[in-house]
């Protein structure tokens, strides 16, 4: 994985998208980013759509990822999928603990260790989400809450598989509500989850992962937040639905 690319995944459709929809949108990427080779590009459409998508982006530069994705492998889970359904269609990248399911389905930072450590097993990259509420902010408590949310979600992995994740910082309060964290902001919370990753392995680990920013990434400020020191790239949600707004970020972003 190269530190130095950024990473700009089209990361959550969430439950957007049919099958004919999703093909319609990475044509558009296809044929508006053919020409990126300093971005690394990643597309994450609803499970119903990952066999259409990945047969449309397989000679491309672009890469699939899948929203979610069971801690168990096979067996009595139903309505579960396992990472190596996954793979059956060139799945490369998995979001896990992704603010939402946090809070709808009470994911805890236990299971999401246990789903991280699942994605590794299978040679998956998991994209770990952490962030904190509005009133966590308001209330001076964000590194507390951040810290805690990947101390409880790295728990077990060993520094080579940290340097195959991915962490995803995307302030609750910024998600699909027009605000977005400043270039300060994101930097400083960016910053102390490095320092975080230090603590808990070493420094040059640290400096080799990917911490991506999400939280209402536009192409208006897609420039300013790429150009901190500590952000390696994006997890755009709603303006990754639309094939032009997601292009200009990405070339907002070189």
């Amino acid at each position: 994985m190269d530190k130095d690319r950024k990473l700009i995944i089209a990361g959550n459709w969430k439950m957007n998208k049919t099958v004919a929809e999703a093909l319609d949108l990475v044509k558009g990427l296809k044929r508006d980013l053919s020409q990126v080779k300093e971005v690394d590009i990643v597309v994450c459409p609803p499970f119903t759509a990952l066999s259409e998508v990945s047969r449309e982006i397989i000679d491309s530069n672009i890469r699939l990822g899948a929203q979610n994705m069971s801690e168990h492998s096979v067996g009595a889970y139903t309505g579960e999928t396992a990472a190596e359904f996954l793979k059956e269609f060139l799945v490369r990248y998995v979001i896990l603990g992704h603010s939402e399911r946090r809070q709808y389905q009470k994911e805890s930072d236990a299971l999401i260790a246990k789903k991280a450590a699942a994605a590794h097993a299978a040679s998956l990259r998991p994209i770990i989400c952490v962030g904190e509420l509005l009133e966590h902010r308001e209330a001076g408590q964000t590194q507390t809450i951040v810290d805690a949310q990947l101390t409880g979600s790295l728990a077990g992995l060993s520094s080579v598989q940290l340097l195959e994740t991915i962490i995803a910082y995307e302030p609750v309060w910024a998600i699909g509500t027009g605000k977005t964290a400043t270039s300060e902001q994101a930097q400083e919370v960016h910053a102390s989850i490095r320092a975080k990753l230090a603590d808990l392995y070493d420094d040059n680990t640290a400096r080799q992962v990917r911490i991506q920013y999400g939280g209402s990434v536009k192409p208006g400020n897609a420039r300013e937040l790429m150009s901190q020191p500590d952000v390696d790239g994006a997890l755009v949600g709603g303006a990754a639905l639309d094939a032009r707004n997601f292009s200009d970020i990405i070339n907002n972003s070189i």
